[in-house]
């Protein structure tokens, strides 16, 4: 068919740049997940966990507060290492529940529709497209644990003093390097599962059992055994180990040498996990090309 009007011209609008051209894949991905209101209410709750230890933090310097609620000092709740741990372990829980929301369909709706060679035929790699999807979750995530984690710490070291806050530097540590952990097994496990498993249940389910069900096996593996190294095949065993450790938490285990796994033993594991699940990711999102 003959064509005479020649009406087509290139785009000559401002481009976005190169290093922040895989922030587009987030930025229209979350008009979907806060529509969710299951979303919002995880959110929130997070929050609140997230109030709730600032104002631990704040009673014990708010004479007038404490006053008012009719505390005695001695009864307030000492805000330590310890309760940044816990704290921290309420908010990856809540991180793993919103992944579980979230991460399942970010690849399977672009491999299901054929929309993965839309992606990589615009100037625009492989690279940057996992990295737009990771960071759907990585973002979102973030502003659940270490970011409010720094917060509330830079918060306790400006009430109690420079002496508090040089003793207990391992609590910012602690909190951004779990949290970082979490973060990069929750993000490529989701997205690997995403890949390989088209149904969104299906892969719910399989990154719930991911956590879930090598730490029962590991478990009772150990117990009969009587040794740690079978940790290394869960990957809650291990952040546990390093949550434990960054946070100088002593727990019934450090009391038997036989049952505590290497801190450098439990980086590996991680590190072993990340590259396995990379290279599932990489098998499977690739681009094609049909050639007739």
């Amino acid at each position: 068919m003959s064509v005479y009007e020649h009406t087509y011209r290139p785009y000559e609008g401002p481009l976005t740049a190169q290093s922040s051209r895989f922030l587009v894949i987030p930025r229209h991905a979350y008009r979907g997940v806060f529509k969710s209101k299951l979303f919002i209410g995880v959110f929130a709750v997070s929050v609140v966990c997230t109030l709730v230890l600032a104002i631990l933090i704040y009673l014990p310097h708010n004479v007038n507060a404490l006053a008012l609620f009719q505390v005695s000092p001695d009864n307030v709740p000492h805000v330590g290492g310890n309760s940044f741990r816990i704290w921290l372990s309420f908010q990856t829980g809540f991180a793993f529940l919103m992944t579980v929301l979230i991460g399942p369909v970010l690849v399977s709706r672009d491999l299901t529709n054929n929309a993965l060679p839309l992606y990589l035929s615009r100037p625009f790699s492989r690279a940057e497209y996992l990295l737009g999807k990771a960071s759907v979750l990585l973002i979102i995530l973030s502003f659940m644990t270490w970011v409010p984690g720094l917060l509330l710490f830079v918060f306790q070291s400006y009430l109690s003093g420079f002496a508090w806050f040089s003793d207990h530097l391992f609590i910012a540590s602690g909190v951004f390097l779990t949290s970082a952990a979490w973060l990069v097994l929750l993000t490529l496990g989701s997205l690997t599962l995403s890949a390989w498993i088209k149904w969104r249940l299906a892969a719910s389910g399989a990154l719930f059992a991911m956590f879930t069900i090598p730490l029962a096996v590991t478990t009772m593996i150990s117990e009969l055994f009587r040794t740690p190294w079978a940790g290394l095949f869960s990957p809650s065993t291990l952040l546990k180990f390093i949550s434990d450790a960054l946070f100088h938490y002593q727990s019934s285990n450090d009391f038997d040498p036989w049952m505590v796994l290497p801190v450098w033993a439990s980086w590996a594991g991680i590190a072993g996990f990340v590259v396995v699940l990379l290279w599932l990711l990489s098998r499977r999102v690739q681009a094609y090309e049909v050639v007739v």
